[in-house]
């Protein structure tokens, strides 16, 4: 495929800082044994992938905004341009030695996400998308997989763990997913979940409260492999409100009709 200029910044900092984590997921293997652990690394390893990252693209692109896990927002002089960076998505994985997780960079103009860039360093898989320009993983074009029927199709989610909210809900939207498909998946990094439905891995994926970071560049993705992407309710404003599902045309349909069944009083 050829890439944009843009990408190409995009992709090379993920690269640089994809070799760092993958020194760092090493180490934290070998931590694993140990009587202190590997939480104390794991901070480290991420804020280094992060300041690798912002480094990168402030010298490609001065002037850019940022919006950052780690360092949060940063305001530059160019307003029409903001990066959205996630230098560790999957931390829990990354700690626990477990090889799913990722590097997110989306690029914002004028509201408008038209570049993304997901890396999991693990397993050496580059996943890419501009804005018309389709989708591609290790440059092979990606579709989204083409099932018709919710029966058939296996559907990511994330779980809300200790300190988040809505447990109850995800609890209801579980039980009715699980009843009207094939299976639910979790992987425990949100970026890699779209990137896997943007892949034809999964056939859709839904979550709720998730942060910018973790789902602009897969949003991206997804549509550029042929799918659609909404809110829960079927909205457009995923980054403000942290809600999010997609899939393709038909499954994407009937996972919010799912989603937003009446629920059953006890």
């Amino acid at each position: 495929m050829a890439r944009s200029a843009i990408l190409n910044v995009m992709v090379g900092a993920a690269t640089k800082a994809g070799r760092s984590l993958a020194r760092d997921f090493g180490e934290v293997q070998n931590l694993q044994v140990s009587l202190k652990g590997p939480g104390d690394y794991v901070s480290q390893a991420d804020r280094k992938a992060e300041e690798i990252i912002y480094n990168e693209l402030s010298r490609a692109r001065p002037g850019y905004s940022f919006l950052m896990e780690e360092r949060g927002p940063v305001e530059g002089d160019d307003e029409q341009h903001r990066w959205i960076v996630d230098p560790l998505d999957g931390t829990t994985n990354f700690l626990h030695g477990i090889p799913i997780f990722a590097i997110s960079i989306a690029l914002e103009r004028q509201g408008q996400i038209v570049a993304g860039v997901i890396y999991n360093p693990a397993m050496d898989e580059m996943y890419v998308a501009e804005r018309g320009g389709g989708a591609f993983l290790n440059d092979r074009r990606m579709r989204v997989a083409a099932r018709r029927q919710m029966v058939d199709c296996v559907i990511a989610t994330g779980i809300p763990h200790l300190g988040r909210p809505d447990h109850g809900r995800a609890l209801i939207d579980m039980r009715h997913v699980m009843a009207d498909s094939s299976g639910i998946r979790r992987l425990g990094a949100a970026a890699l979940d779209l990137a896997y439905v943007a892949a034809g891995r999964f056939d859709a994926y839904w979550e709720d409260a998730i942060q910018p970071w973790d789902m602009a560049a897969g949003m991206l993705m997804v549509r550029e492999a042929g799918g659609f992407v909404s809110t829960r309710h079927g909205n457009q404003d995923m980054l403000e409100t942290g809600s999010v599902v997609v899939g393709n045309e038909l499954i994407h349909a009937a996972l919010l009709k799912t989603l937003n069944k009446p629920v059953q009083k006890a």
